[in-house]
């Protein structure tokens, strides 16, 4: 197993790229002309996540781009009139508005959380730009239609942080201490995971962007159809919400120490999945999969790019 890399190692340089609506700040590692990797982060993390992943990938002759997701860290709106929307729709059009701007023709999609909607989407509606797919908790196309259906108790209790976040009281709760949030859910959804105060502050200074409040409150209001979509995002927002199946190859994992999205047999959405499949449990992993098993994340990734 190679060493892990500091908790307070950054993966810089960072490079730019106008994308879209947005100026996407990312790192990259690997040679240019190797098979193309997108690794996405999810909420409340950074690309950190994929401190260890991408330097594995790279090793083995991928090209791997860790790009902050819109309101993280350096990215930045280019228009400061376009809506500040965390819908699904949109951080799967930014996924492809990176992958045009770096002329990238297809890719393995990876991620978790947020970043696991966006290459879930990006698999689903663009199956040709993607050659395959790993996913944390399966299939996370958002099924807004039946959001407000209630879960289980136990269940609604983990998602305490997505309440609050309808109120105006959470939202200047996230305003205010963003920092003590995103240390109270790693711990609750990484039980098992050993991050210290460099590692928390290195990924707490992405949430310093001005558009992160914005975006984190919209996409939890968005979700359960309590927040208007951004008309420009109108025919992708119409196409998942058919929740497409995903064709391309899958690899999807669930830690069995997820304190968020407990892990299950992956049954439950493998009708999602009408192409090749493979679900895994890892044990004492947590929400942060890339980062508390790197090395069995990256594998991962490598069975979809040399099958």
């Amino acid at each position: 197993m190679p060493p892990r890399a500091p908790s307070s190692k950054r993966l810089e340089p960072l490079r730019h790229a106008d994308a879209g609506v947005l100026n996407i700040g990312y790192y990259e590692a690997g040679p240019a002309d190797g098979p193309a990797v997108v690794l996405l982060h999810g909420f409340p993390y950074d690309i950190h996540s994929y401190v260890d992943v991408a330097p594995i990938l790279a090793e083995q002759g991928c090209r791997a781009i860790v790009p902050y997701l819109r309101g993280y860290g350096p990215t930045r709106f280019l228009d400061k009139a376009t809506m500040r929307s965390g819908e699904q729709a949109s951080i799967g059009a930014d996924l492809m508005a990176l992958m045009d701007a770096l002329s990238i023709p297809r890719a393995v999609f990876a991620g978790y959380d947020w970043g696991g909607r966006a290459a879930c989407i990006g698999a689903a509606l663009w199956p040709e730009r993607c050659t395959g797919l790993v996913c944390v908790n399966s299939y996370l196309i958002q099924d807004i239609a039946n959001a407000l259906k209630p879960a289980k108790v136990e269940r609604e209790m983990a998602l305490w942080y997505q309440w609050y976040f309808q109120t105006e009281r959470g939202r200047a709760g996230l305003a205010e201490d963003r920092r003590s949030i995103t240390r109270t859910l790693w711990r609750q959804w990484s039980p098992n995971w050993s991050f210290d105060e460099a590692c928390l502050e290195r990924t707490s200074v992405a949430h310093d962007n001005p558009d992160y409040v914005d975006i984190v409150i919209h996409s939890y209001r968005h979700r359960y159809g309590l927040a208007a979509s951004d008309p420009r995002y109108a025919d992708i927002q119409r196409r998942v919400a058919a929740l497409p199946p995903i064709i391309v190859p899958a690899i999807t994992l669930d830690g069995e120490d997820d304190g968020v999205a407990p892990a299950t047999d992956g049954k439950a959405g493998a009708a999602k999945f009408t192409g090749s499949r493979v679900h895994r449990r890892v044990p004492h992993a947590g929400h942060n999969l890339p980062q508390e098993e790197p090395e069995i994340f990256a594998a991962a990734v490598m069975e979809l790019v040399r099958p």
